[in-house]
């Protein structure tokens, strides 16, 4: 591989399972020196072994404590940060009957409110560095509206309009702030409550892949999300900012 990031650093939050995985494996690939952050230590730690050159880190977004203590460490390792991609996130299915002003607030504070957390205390590293990359994880579900995914879709799309504000804000510190929209990825996320798989659902079978609407006929993989995710972290890019890529087989073209 031409490692086109060698000697870059990078932070990948939620990096332990799933799409933060398969980017922060892309990226360390590419060359980069990557931080791969998430709430279990032990996913991290698991990744993280498997890449060269990578660190792992316990983080819990939703503390101001605890982001802080992650980009003191990055910046007394490196003194510089490069790419940052604010991938974690939690699923929530509740509906609005069941809706309560307190699972909201949850949602937000992991999936909008951390992004944003982390992104203030990143920063700083990334003006250091002379600029950078930072890449946000939204969701078609930010794009779309969708029953019983009040808040996770209004937080996603809460993410992608912050893409929007940041790329404008940060563009005096020459970083530009993108954002991808999976749609239906196979990861822990797409694990029903009950058990079942949600690609591997009648349902799924029959309105996405039988009936096309889904126009590439199949579901997703991490992977699938880790070659665009490279783009925007790369200097490929350099001249894109504030745009969101749906990654969802050609789904939204649908609607």
């Amino acid at each position: 591989m031409e490692q086109r990031l060698k000697d870059k650093v990078a932070l990948v939050t939620g990096g332990g399972r799933g799409i933060g995985a398969a980017i922060a494996t892309r990226l360390s690939k590419e060359g980069a020196k990557v931080w791969i952050a998430d709430i279990d230590q032990s996913l991290a730690e698991s990744v993280a072994g498997t890449l060269e050159a990578a660190r792992h880190a316990a983080v819990d977004i939703t503390d101001d404590a605890s982001v802080a203590a992650l980009a003191a460490a990055i910046d007394q390792r490196h003194g510089r940060l490069d790419v940052l991609v604010n991938n974690a996130a939690i699923l929530d299915m509740t509906s609005w009957k069941a809706l309560t002003i307190e699972s909201f607030a949850a949602v937000h504070d992991v999936n909008l409110f951390g992004a944003v957390r982390v992104t203030l205390a990143m920063v700083p590293l990334m003006r250091k560095a002379g600029g950078g990359r930072i890449l946000n994880i939204a969701s078609v579900n930010g794009l779309k509206g969708s029953r019983d995914s009040l808040s996770y879709s209004t937080a996603k799309g809460g993410i992608v309009n912050l893409t929007r504000c940041l790329a404008s804000e940060l563009s005096p510190d020459n970083i530009t702030v993108n954002a991808l929209a999976p749609g239906f990825i196979s990861t822990r996320m797409s694990i029903h409550p009950d058990g079942t798989v949600e690609h591997e659902s009648d349902w799924f079978n029959y309105i996405y892949v039988k009936h096309r609407k889904i126009p590439l006929a199949r579901g997703g993989v991490p992977d699938d999300v880790a070659g665009p995710a490279f783009f925007f972290c790369s200097d490929d890019s350099r001249y894109v900012t504030g745009q969101i890529l749906p990654v969802d087989g050609g789904m939204i073209a649908t609607l």
